[in-house]
């Protein structure tokens, strides 16, 4: 039995016993060892080649400001040159879930919680990956948690109900996206349908990974990297895995000439707001922070790229109580084990960084990236 499934269980048996999601849930974490960041002088030229979408599910500032106390008051996200606050209501809620609030990321559209790439009517809309691919520009995800999940299906997939998610699975073999990382392998082999998503996916040219080491040895065209059959591993298990697959991506993305986007979800926030655990929450915003830094060093020498990071909505409703900066320690409380309806943050570095600032809606961050890659 995984860590997941334990998490899982917990919580089914707090309902059962009627604690109804732990109203008093406080907790106290201490980051024993804390990571060094550096100062990141940012390119000075106003060209907008790529761009960078990093989505911290889940993630609000308390998230961050929590974790940045936990590291001793530092992070690689405060390199960002510019900062905003983003709206985040669907079309028929106003507590938003990862399925409307990726498709507002990813297309601009308001659709109907539970939705994924499609508009509020169930007709399937454009991503950024689509657009900028339609550019002559390459296109690419890389998540920690199953591809078919709502966020990375957003960019990529087209359906009403995230839950249908062997439907979604199968929209990957046509989507023509250039470079894609994450778990799933289950409902890409493993069907209702028997088909072998894998298999069809190699006869349109991509090269199928399914372990670190197979990714790591491609060095150019379209690749599928899966390795895990759900979700990858713990973040004390997988290491910088997430860093290590985005700059793979970049690698691989770079070579077109005409510039690329780039999604790169840290998922697993979102997992462990909903399970309200505080250490693992803290371990997945610090490996997404540890990812941005790796990013962002990787955009400042190419000069060219724009870096945006954000969240798709909260999750945990959680506060900061309290705890020692000088020790890394915080103690917090979580309201919910759903998502809440805060404002979150969006950080911009990079050319075009100045656009990302003030309150806007969802919808703006796609049309502000649309307009900086001209699609």
């Amino acid at each position: 039995m995984n860590y997941r499934t334990i998490a899982l269980c917990s919580l089914f048996l707090s309902f059962v016993l009627g604690v109804k999601g732990q109203q008093t849930n406080t907790q106290t974490y201490t980051l024993k060892t804390p990571y060094a960041v550096e100062k990141i002088t940012p390119p000075k030229g106003k060209k907008v080649k790529n761009v960078i979408l990093m989505i911290g599910d889940g993630m609000s500032l308390m998230h961050i400001y929590t974790a940045w106390t936990c590291n001793r008051g530092q992070l690689w996200l405060e390199n960002a040159q510019y900062t905003g606050l983003s709206k985040t209501p669907c079309l028929n809620r106003l507590v938003t879930d990862s399925g409307a609030g990726g498709t507002a990321l990813s297309s601009g559209v308001k659709t109907r919680y539970h939705a994924v790439g499609v508009d509020g009517d169930g007709n399937p809309v454009p991503s950024l990956c689509k657009l900028a691919q339609q550019k002559g520009k390459s296109a690419g995800i890389a998540v920690t948690c199953r591809l078919w999940d709502a966020t990375p299906a957003t960019f990529c997939c087209h359906n009403s109900d995230r839950d249908r998610e062997q439907e979604i699975a199968a929209d990957y073999v046509n989507c023509g996206i250039d470079y894609a990382f994450g778990g799933g392998a289950k409902f890409f082999e493993h069907r209702n349908d028997g088909r072998n998503l894998f298999n069809e996916l190699s006869t349109k040219g991509y090269q199928i990974a399914r372990s670190w080491e197979s990714l790591e040895k491609i060095n150019s065209g379209k690749v599928f990297a899966v390795p895990y059959l759900v979700d990858t591993p713990l973040p004390d298990e997988r290491g910088d895995l997430l860093a290590r697959a985005s700059l793979k991506g970049i690698e691989l993305l770079n070579q077109n000439k005409k510039g690329f986007f780039m999604m790169i979800e840290g998922s697993q926030l979102d997992d462990y707001g909903h399970f309200n655990q505080l250490d693992m929450l803290m371990k997945e915003t610090h490996d997404f922070d540890r990812t941005i830094g790796a990013v962002m060093k990787w955009a400042a020498k190419d000069g060219e790229t724009l870096v945006v990071v954000t969240a798709d909505h909260e999750t945990g409703g959680l506060t900061l109580l309290g705890g020692d900066l000088e020790k890394g320690t915080v103690t917090c409380h979580f309201s919910t084990r759903d998502h809440s309806g805060t404002m979150v943050p969006v950080y911009a570095f990079g050319p075009g960084s100045e656009q990302f600032t003030g309150f806007m809606d969802n919808t703006d961050i796609f049309k502000k990236i649309k307009k900086l890659l001209n699609l």
